[in-house]
């Protein structure tokens, strides 16, 4: 037969961490189950009741119990998982950003706002940043920013001088005499 295990004596730094954990309504839903595990352990349950109650198989309990005998609040945590590392460096990433929220005249270019096409040419022939024009649009939508897909004559225009560029609008219309 199995000797219960039990999660080792808390510091009081770490009980005061952990009841917080468990108590948590705004951190990650897997740490707070993990802290609940550990918490509840503390509090004198076994494997099976703490299992039953969470509803997690026991398994599962004594692992992150184990984890946490050894590696204290730091085995809490979500350990490194194997898989592709990241293709752009966080600094290419901030570089893309930073390019976008930029205004391309103070860069000295042609134009007064970007498109993803205009973005993907500079970045691959200014930055050195060989990245594809899918792949900026991704990492400005995750980093919250909105891509606006076209200009529309029903916005704004970019170009404050248009109104004199335009000219006078002609004279096709006829007006309508008000009816008496």
């Amino acid at each position: 037969m199995r000797t219960p295990i039990r999660v080792r004596e808390l510091t009081d730094e770490e009980a005061a961490t952990v009841k917080r954990l468990a108590h948590s309504r705004t951190d990650p839903a897997r740490t707070v189950e993990r802290a609940k595990i550990v918490w509840l352990s503390s509090q004198g349950l076994l494997v099976p009741a703490i299992a039953e109650q969470l509803r997690l198989a026991a398994k599962t309990v004594r692992l992150w119990l184990k984890r946490f005998n050894a590696d204290g609040l730091a085995g809490l945590k979500d350990g490194a998982r194997s898989g592709c590392p990241a293709t752009y460096p966080p600094e290419a990433v901030g570089e893309v950003v930073a390019t976008a929220l930029t205004n391309p005249q103070t860069l000295g270019l042609p134009f007064a706002s970007w498109t993803l096409d205009r973005l993907e040419a500079h970045l691959n022939e200014t930055k050195g940043i060989e990245i594809k024009r899918s792949r900026i649009d991704e990492i400005l939508l995750d980093e919250g920013l909105r891509w606006r897909k076209q200009e529309t004559w029903f916005g704004e225009r970019v170009d404050p001088e248009f109104a004199e560029k335009r000219g006078s609008s002609p004279g096709s219309t006829k007006s309508r005499r008000p009816k008496a």
